[in-house]
């Protein structure tokens, strides 16, 4: 079974949907063959190097007040909690996309690797408030992740992998991704958002039943 985990490191959701999608699979255990990879998705393409304030971007975008916003971030701060991800305190949004260029280029290296520098960026982004567009805030995250820290000093100075980055999210884009996270299941079925454990794992189960039968 292929999952396309389509998501943004600046997503909380996204944190919470992968947490609860590992919990899944380690529930599945062996019953599933399953490789998982991470795709690219920008929630805040135009967002300007130095960022904004979370509240007040959140609160403009959304046409929501502070004070709603901040109750909605109180129950993500709760679903991490029951997935086993610590949400800490954000005071900006930054934007991603070397942070997706990174990930591309570790996708190619290793799923584990893609994999660990994953939970890296979301961890540094939304437990630590760190900025995933600070290249020595990456460095230091892909030198935790096990990749070479030199290789990707290389690809924050240039353009490598922002082509690929640009066509994954056209593609994903094209295909009615609007919204994430969304987890694709061999290019036919699709479970969005920050479901429950059992929810992914149920789901998990049925395709791989049908596709069986199949």
């Amino acid at each position: 079974m292929k999952i396309e985990f389509v998501s943004d490191v600046a997503c909380p959701w996204c944190a919470i949907g992968l947490h609860a999608l590992e919990k899944a699979l380690a529930a599945i255990g062996d019953d599933i063959a399953v490789e998982l990879s991470f795709q690219p998705f920008e929630l805040n393409p135009a967002m300007r190097p130095e960022g904004e304030d979370a509240v007040e971007y959140l609160a403009a975008k959304y046409g929501r007040t502070p004070e709603q916003v901040r109750e909605t971030q109180a129950v993500i701060r709760q679903r991490g909690v029951e997935v086993g991800f610590a949400f800490g305190t954000r005071s900006r949004v930054w934007n991603t996309f070397d942070a997706h260029r990174l990930l591309c280029w570790a996708e190619g290296i290793g799923p584990d690797r893609q994999r660990a520098l994953k939970h890296a960026l979301l961890t540094a982004y939304h437990g630590q408030g760190r900025n995933p567009s600070d290249p020595e805030v990456l460095l230091d995250l892909v030198g935790q992740a096990g990749l070479d820290v030199e290789r990707a000093r290389q690809i924050l100075a240039g353009d490598d992998f922002a082509r690929e980055v640009r066509e994954r999210e056209q593609f994903w884009q094209g295909a009615g991704i609007h919204s994430v996270p969304a987890i694709v299941i061999d290019r036919r079925h699709l479970i969005s958002g920050g479901q429950p454990p059992e929810v992914f794992e149920d789901a998990l189960r049925r395709i791989a039943a049908g596709s069986a039968t199949a």
